[in-house]
């Protein structure tokens, strides 16, 4: 008997989950990966492109490529979900699923913020931040504001990397002088998890003249005047405005009965939602790790042993242990390793490894690792 798994989103999450389960099911299972994208970009290829190191068709991998024979991908958009029965509606048709995996991640709404789109610039979505780079090209100096909008919000270390390569931006341009850069976060420190990471953050930022506004958030822009609202009331004047948008569910998912309080509450150790079969991984759980792609695909390893486990008639055992890796760019081809570790019930913890010009080189090996395994082909990064 053929097990029919459904996955919806093709993100870190999802491609992890289809690749292994489809490789190690064979013909045990039929596997459908469902996104409306026409491809996979990494979040740190957004910041490359931004910053003129690539240009936007070589960080696109196109889910047409993928060569795993045993995924069947959909492109198209999900409409309805009804984990009770485990049906789902989408623009190319209606799918039944044995077992489904939500991996949709979280939807970004720069319009909810009032201003940003009139008079500002949103870097975390794959249009916007390819829109910075024009932006950038085009900027001749002045007040640089980098800032979050809301919280949660995915890839935390990535504002902190924005303010930092906004600096080697401008100072490559000649324009640094004329510049004043400030970084507005909620976060009481860069990295909270590894103390030694933000010690590193807060020092490149003091050596490059960087203003760190922490424990804060910008509510909205007044383009006439151009200053960034605070959320204490307080204005920060901007020439150049980069925001992280406000995160939400997506609207199906919040409309299907699976999200509580915002966001899908899932077992911690299991990734398996309130309803039997219905698994959720990445940014759209409550799974309680920062929303970034590595802890999808560490999720999602944990929910594809599962499967198989389920598939092959064997108790499933795998349980998720929290820990996930980010690479951190410094700049002038530095980057550091940060590793943390999530797990319920204790704080959470962190090292530092760099920054150095060797882990520039890992951070580009563990991308090029991830289009070998996901798409079955080698990514020409240089």
């Amino acid at each position: 008997m053929t097990t029919r798994v459904v996955v919806l989103g093709a993100g870190f999450g999802g491609l992890e989950l289809a690749t292994e389960v489809s490789g190690r099911c064979g013909t045990g299972v039929q596997l459908t990966l469902i996104d409306q994208a026409e491809g996979f970009v990494f979040g740190f290829s957004k910041l490359d492109v931004m910053f003129g190191r690539r240009q936007p068709e070589q960080v696109l991998h196109r889910y047409a490529g993928m060569v795993s024979p045993g995924v069947r991908f959909i492109n198209a958009t999900v409409t309805s979900i009804d984990p009770e029965t485990r049906h789902v509606e989408t623009t190319a048709g209606a799918f039944d699923a044995d077992i489904l995996v939500v991996a949709l991640g979280a939807d970004l709404h720069p319009e909810a913020t009032p201003g940003l789109a009139e008079g500002g610039n949103e870097f975390y979505t794959v249009p916007g931040a390819f829109r910075s780079r024009e932006v950038l090209d085009k900027f001749e100096g002045g007040k640089v504001v980098v800032a979050v909008t809301s919280t949660p919000f995915k890839c935390p270390p990535a504002p902190s990397e924005t303010a930092l390569l906004v600096h080697e931006y401008l100072t490559a341009r000649g324009l640094r002088q004329k510049s004043e850069i400030s970084l507005v976060m909620p976060l009481g420190t860069p990295i909270p998890p590894s103390p030694k990471a933000s010690e590193a953050v807060l020092a490149a930022f003091a050596e490059r003249d960087i203003t760190w506004i922490p424990e804060r958030l910008v509510r909205s822009l007044d383009p006439e005047r151009r200053v960034a609202v605070l959320g204490d009331g307080g204005e920060l004047p901007y020439d150049l405005f980069l925001g992280v948008p406000v995160h939400s569910v997506p609207q199906v998912v919040a409309d299907s009965g699976l999200a509580v309080d915002g966001w899908i509450p899932v077992d911690p150790m299991t990734l398996q939602t309130n309803f039997p079969d219905v698994y959720a991984v990445g940014d759209v759980t409550s799974v309680g790790t920062p929303k970034a792609g590595v802890f999808a695909e560490g999720q999602a390893a944990v929910a594809a042993a599962r499967i198989i486990a389920t598939v092959q008639e064997r108790a499933p055992e795998a349980e998720y242990d929290g820990r996930g890796i980010c690479y951190l760019e410094f700049g002038d081809d530095r980057v550091a390793k940060v590793g943390v570790t999530f797990r319920p019930g204790h704080p959470p913890v962190g090292d530092l490894e760099g920054p150095s010009a060797e882990l520039a080189a890992d951070k580009t090996a563990f991308g090029a690792d991830r289009i070998r395994r996901w798409f079955g082909h080698e990514w020409e990064t240089a």
